[in-house]
């Protein structure tokens, strides 16, 4: 087991800290070892780079963990040693954890058991691949509607496979040719280079769209919906990318009885939802997984997340060796 975790100390710095010999676990706890944990790329480069301004360091970012079940409190029932789980905690890369499996707090033991049929490793995404499910549902897409997913990093794919899933027809846009062609691979209905001039009217044909999905965070991206006139009657716009000031305006969704809406994080129930689409093979993570490293080697994902965070989609870090 290791024994470590990942923090960062100042702005733009990585570090290991030292967690400590694992804990023995309360009547109601469960302790996980970790075998992998994915990167959220997102989160924890805006907590890295303090994006937003107002992080206080050191500071500690994911919430994506595979592992298995090495102990259990006397008062444990719904889980046993051996059981392989996936954790949507926040609280950061680290060796082990303990999580009190009968709180009330449902975000505090977000963990569900993976079946044998499921690629374990992968199961290391399943965090956002969860948010994904989540701001698709939040949003209410529904089968037949149109939907435009604008931004193909790790959160826009996942909302696009979701979206997809739950029967829309996904329209998805980027610069990124490599990104594209994944979304392609994974099903998405129609794939728009958006820096193409002719691919850019091609989204405005598309229109309206029943839901549109901010994962790029744009800035014009508000604008361009309202002058070229995209959202569909009883649309809705899922402001999902991480941004500071936001401008709209407001007669888009008054005329359209349209709306904004945002989601955070995931439920259980998305996880349960989530799983099942992924044991169909309707959802898929192996395509987006760029990079499959040791734990050791994290200080180089982290200075490429600082400096070429475009060079990065699916990070996986590998903590049995």
């Amino acid at each position: 087991m290791q024994n470590i975790g990942i923090e960062f100390p100042a702005q733009g710095e990585m570090a290991f800290f030292d967690l400590g010999p694992p804990l023995t676990p309360d009547p109601t706890e469960i302790r996980i070892r970790t075998l992998y944990s994915g990167v959220t790329n997102g989160t924890e480069r805006h907590a890295l780079m303090n994006d937003f301004g107002g992080t206080n360091y050191p500071t500690r970012a994911g919430y994506q963990h595979v592992g298995v079940v090495d102990s259990v409190g006397n008062r444990v029932e719904a889980f046993s040693v051996g059981d392989v789980i996936f954790l949507g905690v926040h609280g950061g890369h680290r060796g082990w954890h303990l999580v009190n499996v009968e709180t009330t707090n449902e975000r505090a033991r977000l963990c569900i058991k993976l079946p044998d049929d499921v690629e374990r490793e992968f199961c290391a995404l399943f965090g956002v691949a969860g948010v994904g499910m989540r701001h698709s549902r939040r949003i209410r897409v529904e089968p037949a509607h149109n939907v435009w997913v604008a931004g193909l990093g790790l959160i826009g794919q996942s909302v696009a496979q979701a979206s997809r899933a739950l029967g829309a027809h996904v329209t998805v846009t980027d610069v990124n040719p490599r990104r594209l062609e994944i979304a392609r691979t994974l099903g998405a209905h129609r794939v728009i280079n958006i820096s193409e001039p002719s691919e850019d009217e091609g989204l405005k044909h598309g229109a309206p769209y029943d839901r549109i999905v901010d994962a790029c965070g744009a800035p014009s991206l508000f604008e361009d919906i309202y002058r070229n006139d995209l959202l569909a009657l009883y649309g809705a716009i899922g402001a999902l990318a991480g941004r500071a000031e936001t401008k709209f305006h407001q007669s888009m969704l008054h005329s359209k009885r349209a709306s904004i809406e945002s989601s955070s994080h995931f439920t259980l129930e998305d996880l349960q939802i989530l799983l099942h689409f992924v044991r169909l093979g309707t959802i898929r993570i192996a395509p987006l997984v760029t990079h499959r490293v040791s734990i050791t080697e994290a200080p180089r994902i982290y200075e490429t997340m600082k400096n070429r965070p475009d060079a990065l989609l699916g990070v996986i870090f590998d903590w049995k060796s």
